[in-house]
């Protein structure tokens, strides 16, 4: 049987899967649109959550939280920049 492990694993492949289509779907709509601050700002905030991947494995849990909080606020700037 299953344990509670398997289902955080698949919670997991789900978030980062999820993760990499929206930050890759703001990447690609700023470029469509020309909008050049949207794209660096999406790109900084997949930057972003990549290291926070590797501060994850290496087991460092603030700078883990640090990462996902700047990658949060650039995605949204991305956002910002994209909509404004």
């Amino acid at each position: 049987m299953g344990s509670g492990n398997d289902f955080e694993r698949y919670a997991v492949a789900v978030i980062i899967v999820f993760g990499a289509l929206i930050i890759g779907g703001l990447m690609a709509a700023s470029m469509v649109f020309g909008h050049r601050n949207g794209f660096l700002f999406a790109l900084g905030g997949a930057t972003s959550a990549w290291i926070s991947g590797n501060a994850l494995l290496l087991d460092r849990p603030r700078i883990y939280a640090l990462f996902v909080g700047i990658a949060a606020l650039m995605l949204v700037a991305s956002t910002l920049a994209l909509v404004l």
